[in-house]
């Protein structure tokens, strides 16, 4: 059996989008565990998790965030797929490979066909990412995207969120190097979702500037970009390293934003020139256009 699971922030998030969603992809008699979130990100996965290592007939714990909504009738099949292999424990909407930090969409992304919906500038879809090239799932990757991610029986049972980092920010990333230290394998699955969110990858930028500076502390030379450094500099340096991702992933944000202020005028003017009226003024807007192009003349 696929287990679903939620921690719950914003009730009705959960209400709008993953309830809806995890119910279309659940098969008959799946189990949907959806709690209130207690304490930090990975204190709610953990309560999550151990409710799962409590059954015997776990397939996968599939855990998806309050504002992710699944839109893929072959979900189940695909989470299936994606952990027949013994040695793949973690598989994820989306992630990348060559990541240095807990900026992973820095390195070489992969994802499957997740799109972010919008509420900024009347509302739109883009694709996830859509600010770089990226490659399809399904890839072995560095980490996954915590927001959706399906993971083994093998995980359930020897792997646990480390709830020492309590800003909210690296957990995913943590959890697939302590997996993937252990000699198993994290890959991207062509899953396909939607994220319901704002424009703004990063929301706290402080807070996860923090974040940033604690999992390279954490990680001190384990992994690429978190070489060890003399003490007196190393945080000062890391500082820095942190600040220049978050001025990046403004950067990635206000990209987006330009693109769905076009996908916003380009919606409007479609809706403009539909309508009857524009249809019926048309020979007025012709002669018009040629009285100027006389007078231009003259």
């Amino acid at each position: 059996m696929i287990v679903f699971a939620s921690a719950i922030v914003d009730a009705e998030a959960y209400r709008r989008y993953a309830g809806p969603g995890i119910r279309a992809a659940a098969e008959p008699g799946a189990a949907i565990d959806a709690y209130a979130a207690i304490g930090s990100v990975c204190r709610s996965y953990n309560l999550l998790l151990d409710a799962a290592a409590a059954r015997d007939d776990v397939e996968a714990l599939v855990i998806v965030d309050e504002q992710v909504e699944i839109s893929d009738p072959e979900f189940c099949r695909k989470v299936r797929a994606a952990l027949s292999d013994p040695d793949v424990a973690v598989a994820g909407w989306m992630g990348a490979s060559g990541v240095r930090g807990i900026a992973w969409w820095e390195g070489r992304v992969s994802r499957g066909a997740v799109s972010l919906r919008y509420p900024e500038h009347g509302g739109g879809e883009l694709p996830a990412c859509a600010w770089m090239p990226v490659e399809p799932a399904p890839r072995e990757v560095d980490t996954v995207d915590g927001r959706l991610i399906a993971l083994s029986p093998w995980a359930v049972a020897n792997v646990r969120f480390d709830e020492e980092l309590r800003l909210g920010f690296g957990y995913d990333l943590d959890y697939c190097v302590r997996v993937r230290e252990q000699g198993r394998r994290v890959v991207t699955a062509d899953f396909r979702a939607v994220h319901h969110h704002t424009l703004e990858l990063v929301t706290k930028p402080g807070v996860w500037i923090e974040g940033h500076i604690r999992m390279a502390e954490k990680w001190d030379g384990r992994i690429p970009g978190t070489e060890p450094a003399d003490a007196d500099w190393k945080r000062r340096a890391r500082r820095a390293e942190a600040e220049r991702d978050a001025a990046r992933t403004v950067a990635y944000s206000n990209r987006s934003r330009v693109d769905a202020r076009v996908l916003g005028r380009e919606r409007e003017l479609e809706a403009m020139t539909a309508s009857r009226s524009w249809r019926l003024t048309e020979p007025l807007r012709h002669l018009n256009r040629l009285r100027r192009l006389r007078k231009a003349r003259a």
